[in-house]
């Protein structure tokens, strides 16, 4: 991924960045920045504006509460690629304070920038903005600065902290009116359900000066949609539920009637027990080589994903850009890549083990039946799945599996020999071709300085041959064991597939 610079400073909970890229540099602060980690506007309720750090991260990069991370190669590069029109750019702006308590996950702006790209349309920035009237309005003025088209979902509901409204209102020194026919469509719908509609639900008919009325037949939240010097803004409800009909049969169709004519098509490659690093060393040579399509590489445990994007004037056209740039990768990755189609890991050892009519075991210590849960979520897991052994204690390696007493206190119960035993055990004893066993410590105690936390051994005896594997990964319990079971899985894969341990 080429990289370029970002200053980032916080502004009473408003987020102010600064992208540099050679020959281009974007500013933006509260609603405008005059130079990085300063602000033109006076920040909310009179908070001082302080200088972040700064961070090595694509031009174009924002902090999203979805895992991964978005990169748009500069306009001008695209242009020059081209020799065309730009990709339509949009913003996201999910609102709600509720979204950024720990545990809450915004799904919205995913089905939003998956539906958009389909119109060539990409999504450059989502941003996750409390209730607060201040911070809404300089999001939305942030926003319809850098974006073709802004798309906010979430409070248009009835109570005081429903401020979306008020607050785009604000951004565009606008006021408000009482929509008498949307108000009588709110009481008629009350009546229907033999219900009086409250005197707070009156404000869901406030609608922008200006603005189109987007119908909700499926709930109270009526959307609203505008234009701005040539920029679309729309307001759709939160629950997805009520947000998904309307942007399918009320935006989307505005939006592509739009957009710059440019055809998106992305393709994963997915990429299994291998580090970000070493991923990004392998295929980085190519980015010099390719600047269309461009490159995002998404990190999660036990697995890199590489998205390539194209971007063309037609739909073969940018798939013939992405197989050419896909077969780069498959070159320089040989044998690692195990999908390009969306399929993730357990779903592709499955096929590999239907294909060979192959049974499997499972004897499993730190995962604790993490590795059996995640096979049997693929469908038709009894096909090949015979049973799987939850092995935690020594004892329990003694008595279901067989494994040696003396062995267990010789090297530990983690180690190589104790993982190839219990594979073997359990291979005996359910009586089919192949088994897998993982032993390590999953912490956060129990590591010793020989045996430390993340130390995991892997076995694999039966049909496909024997492989014994030691790793050491990092992070917390739940971050290892998730490894542990990726790696187990990709040992089974390139043994199916007769491809050599990494």
């Amino acid at each position: 991924m080429r990289r370029g610079t970002s200053s980032a400073c916080r502004a009473g909970g408003a987020s102010c960045v600064t992208t540099s890229w050679p020959g281009s540099t974007r500013t933006s602060c509260c609603a405008r920045a005059s130079s990085p980690g300063r602000c033109n506007e006076r920040p909310p309720r009179g908070l001082p504006c302080t200088r972040g750090g700064i961070h090595s991260r694509p031009a174009g990069l924002v902090d999203a509460p979805e895992r991964g991370r978005l990169w748009l190669p500069p306009r001008s590069s695209r242009d020059r690629d081209r020799g065309g029109e730009p990709v339509t750019r949009a913003e996201i702006i999910a609102v709600g304070s509720e979204l950024l308590v720990p545990g809450r996950t915004e799904s919205n702006a995913l089905y939003i920038t998956a539906r958009l790209r389909e119109v060539g349309v990409a999504v450059g920035t989502r941003v996750t903005v409390a209730d607060d009237l201040e911070l809404l309005a300089s999001a939305f003025r942030a926003a319809l600065a850098r974006a073709e088209v802004v798309i906010a979902t979430g409070g248009l509901g009835p109570t005081e902290d429903d401020l979306t409204r008020e607050a785009a209102a604000a951004a565009l020194g606008r006021g408000l009116r009482r929509d008498t026919s949307l108000l009588e469509g709110l009481r008629a719908r009350f009546a229907r359900y033999r219900r009086v509609m409250a005197p707070v639900n009156e404000k869901q008919a406030d609608v922008i000066e200006g603005a189109v009325v987007l119908p909700n037949a499926r709930g109270t939240a009526a959307g609203q949609y505008l234009e701005r010097d040539g920029r679309l803004l729309f307001l759709l409800p939160g629950p997805p539920v009520e947000m998904q009909p309307m942007f399918d049969g009320q935006v989307l169709p505005l939006v592509a009637a739009r957009a710059a004519g440019a055809v998106l098509r992305t393709r994963v490659l997915k990429i299994a027990s291998m580090s970000e690093s070493d991923v990004e060393q392998a295929v980085a040579p190519l980015y010099k080589t390719f600047t269309n399509p461009w490159t995002t590489i998404l990190s999660n445990p036990g697995q890199v994903e590489l998205h390539l994007t194209a971007e063309a004037a037609s739909v073969e056209e940018a798939e013939a850009r992405l197989e050419e740039l896909a077969r780069g990768m498959r070159d320089r990755l040989t044998g690692r890549i195990y999908s390009e189609d969306g399929r993730d890991l357990p779903v592709v050892v499955a096929m590999l083990l239907r294909e060979r009519k192959l049974g499997l075991a499972l004897a499993e210590s730190c995962t604790g039946g993490l590795l059996a849960a995640r096979l049997t979520e693929v469908p038709g897991a009894s096909d090949f799945l015979e049973r799987g052994y939850v092995s935690y204690s020594n004892r329990s390696k003694i008595d279901l599996l067989g494994v040696d007493p003396a062995l267990i206190e010789r090297v530990g119960a983690v180690s190589e020999e104790v993982a190839r035993a219990m594979a073997d055990g359990a291979r005996r004893a359910a009586r089919v071709d192949v088994a897998l066993a993982i032993t390590g410590v999953a912490g956060p105690s129990g590591g010793t300085p020989d045996k430390p936390v993340g130390l995991v051994f892997l076995a694999m005896t039966g049909a496909l041959g024997e492989r014994v594997r030691r790793a050491h990964f990092p992070g917390d319990r739940e971050r290892i064991r998730h490894q542990a079971c990726q790696a187990a899985l990709e040992m089974l894969r390139r043994a199916a597939l007769g491809l050599s341990a990494p």
